[in-house]
This record gives structure tokens, C-alpha cells and sequence, in this order.
């Protein structure tokens, strides 16, 4: 009893952020928005917007991450920072985020009920209900000191997870718990976040930057779920030996290559055809249904195929951490419940949006995520 009590205790100390936590975060945010409107970057419009109008987004993100790669290899280097001073801080740096994402979410909404802008990026969008309000966010595209908040988030939130995974990476090679499953997840891991920011682009033509508002679920969504839980396999390994058998490697990078492919292809022939809608795809004209929605490549074989290449990256992550336990696929588990929702609130905004070209979509294009199955 005393020795939970104690255990406790430093929990509910440890949750309490320290000066240093704070320090740590502000810092990696400050640099984040200074890069992001400095560096040079390839300038691409978004989606065009009800009202006409349309975004544009400096996709520096490639270029932000690899300069702040080299700052903190450099300051390790020379002994000014820890290189696992994020791990040994990890429980205050999420109570920190944490703390910051309501901050801004209830900042958000405050400024978003008190804006008369009519713009389709900040034209605010009241329901009356705070809880949801809050939650799904006032304003489409909110901005502060010249930086798009939603692209800013989702991008701090990546580049989080990244940097996480290095510094648990680096306290397990000091603990001497490195094998191959560590590595095996940190390279898949540090693969799927160099390419996101190699092709930062498409993210300006997903869902989330299109259609959905700015509010706690997003910046909660972006600072605090995808950096903190997506690296709960790294925690384990740290504390969990897993040794594969070589069959079981082959399956891994057999599933990540295939959901890469999957993922990747998907996303980028979905974008491709929004810039050019007569693009070739698979060395074919594209199958259009209606002259609107796209019925070629993987977008003929589901839906949602990208979702489907989305659950496999995810179950690759965590399969390196064995059978032995459930914990290290909380991110697949949770990811298949959330495409699962989010495929059912997509269709119900397509058939409202297309109507019955949709019906003829779904029609020509009967699975919805997993062909032959759903």
C-alpha cells in the first residue's frame, strides 16, 4: 500500500508540468512557426472554398524537420541538451500539450463566437451548443500572427512523434534494450514521417484541412494523440524484450510495404486528379462517375482504400512488439474504430453533397474500406 502510494504521488507529481517541460515545448512550437514562414518552400493553393477564395500553404516541412534534426544533433553534440531529455520528460511534456491544447481550443472558441468575418476560412459556424462548438471547432482555417493553426498543428504534431520515437530510441540504447524489434519499429516509424513531409503537399487536399473546422478535437487530435499514443509501441520495447522470428519480419515489412503502397498511391492519385481530373491513372483516362467523383485506380477498388493502407502502416508498427500484450496495438485498434466512424460521417456528407451520383458511385464501387469484406 505505501509503495502505491508513493507510486501515486510521483504520477500526480509528474503530471504537474515542470518550468523545464514548458521550456522545452514553447521552444519546439517557436521554432516550428519561425521556420514554417521563413524557409523556403514550395507554395501550394489548397482547395477552393465556397465563397471561391482559396489558401495557399508553404510545404517547408521536409526542410523544417531536417534543420531541427541538425540544431538537436548539434546541441547534443556539444552537451547543451540531453538526447533523451524528451523521453525523461515524457509524462510533464504531455501534461504540458495537453494543458496548451485546451488553452487554444477554448481560445479558439472564443475568438471564433466573437468574429463577424464572412469569409469561407473564418466565417463562424455556431450551433448555440458549447460542448460541440468546442469540440468540432468555430471557424474553418483560424490563423494567428500569419500562420495557418490547422496545417501548423497537424504538422507539429508529426514531426512530435518523430522526435519522441528518437529520444525513447536513444534512453533504450543507453538501457541496452536496442534490438531488432526497436529498430524495426523506429525505422518504420521515421520512414512514414520523412515521407509525409516529403509529399506535405497532399495533406492540403485531405478531409481535415478541407471540410473540418478548428477545435479541441483537431488540436487535441494533432498535439497531443498522434505524438503521445502513436509512440506507445517505442515505450513498450523500452521496457519489454520481443525477439522475431525471421518469418515474422518477413510479415511485417511485407504489411508495411503493401499499406505504404496502398496509403501513399491512394492519397497521391486523389490529388493528382483534384489538380488535373484527366490525369492518367494506372496508364488509363480516369473512370469518372457523374464528371465528379473518380471510379479509377484504388478509388475503384474502394471507397476508402486509403483507410485501408492507413490500418495496415498502423498494424506494421505495432507487430513488432510481439503478441504478448494488447498495449502496443492501442494505435491500430483505435485507428480502425476512427476510420470506421469517420467513413460512415463521409458517406453521409457524399450522399447529401452528390446525391445520386453517389448512389452510382457506391454502385460502380461497392466496398467501402476492405474489398471483398466491407
Amino acid at each position: 500500500m505505501e509503495f502505491d502510494n508513493h507510486a501515486l504521488a510521483s504520477l500526480t507529481l509528474a503530471l504537474v508540468p515542470s518550468l523545464s517541460s514548458v521550456v522545452v515545448l514553447g521552444s519546439y512550437l517557436g521554432y516550428l512557426a519561425i521556420a514554417g514562414s521563413v524557409l523556403p518552400g514550395k507554395l501550394v493553393p489548397g482547395a477552393v472554398l465556397s465563397d471561391g477564395s482559396r489558401l495557399h500553404y508553404r510545404c517547408n516541412g521536409l526542410l523544417s524537420l531536417a534543420l531541427l534534426l541538425m540544431l538537436t544533433g548539434a546541441g547534443v553534440y556539444l552537451e547543451w541538451i540531453s538526447p533523451t531529455v524528451v523521453a525523461d520528460k515524457g509524462i510533464e511534456l504531455l501534461s504540458a500539450t495537453l494543458i496548451f491544447s485546451l488553452l487554444v481550443s477554448v481560445t479558439l472558441y472564443i475568438a471564433g463566437t466573437k468574429s463577424h468575418n464572412r469569409s469561407a476560412s473564418l466565417k463562424p459556424h455556431v450551433t448555440g451548443n458549447f460542448i460541440d462548438d468546442w469540440w468540432f471547432g468555430i471557424q474553418l482555417n483560424p490563423h494567428f500572427m500569419g500562420v495557418d493553426l490547422k496545417f501548423f498543428f497537424v504538422r507539429a504534431g508529426m514531426m512530435a512523434w518523430l522526435f519522441i520515437n528518437l529520444s525513447i530510441l536513444s534512453k533504450s540504447y543507453h538501457a541496452g534494450t536496442a534490438n531488432l524489434s526497436v529498430f524495426l519499429y523506429q525505422l518504420f516509424c521515421a520512414l512514414y514521417v520523412i515521407d509525409y513531409f516529403y509529399h506535405e503537399e497532399f495533406m492540403t487536399s485531405t478531409w481535415d484541412i478541407i471540410a473540418e473546422r478548428l477545435g479541441f478535437m483537431l488540436v487535441f487530435g494533432d498535439l497531443v494523440f498522434i505524438p503521445f499514443t502513436f509512440s506507445i509501441q517505442g515505450w513498450w520495447l523500452l521496457k519489454n524484450q520481443v525477439e522475431l522470428p525471421l518469418f515474422v519480419i518477413v510479415i511485417n515489412c511485407i504489411i508495411f510495404i503493401t499499406g505504404y503502397l496502398v496509403f501513399r498511391g491512394a492519397n497521391k492519385q486523389k490529388h493528382i486528379f483534384k489538380k488535373n481530373p484527366k490525369a492518367i491513372i494506372w496508364g488509363k483516362p480516369p473512370k469518372l462517375v457523374g464528371g465528379k467523383l473518380l471510379a479509377s485506380g484504388y478509388w475503384g477498388i474502394a471507397r476508402h482504400c486509403n483507410y485501408l493502407g492507413d490500418l495496415m502502416l498502423a498494424l506494421s508498427f505495432s507487430l513488432p512488439c510481439g503478441a504478448s500484450s494488447v498495449i502496443p496495438y492501442f494505435y491500430p485498434i483505435y485507428l480502425f474504430i476512427l476510420l470506421i466512424w469517420r467513413e460512415r460521417r463521409d458517406e453521409a456528407r457524399c450522399s447529401q453533397k452528390y446525391k445520386e451520383i453517389w448512389a452510382e458511385y457506391c454502385k460502380l464501387v461497392p466496398w467501402r474500406i476492405f474489398p471483398y469484406v466491407y
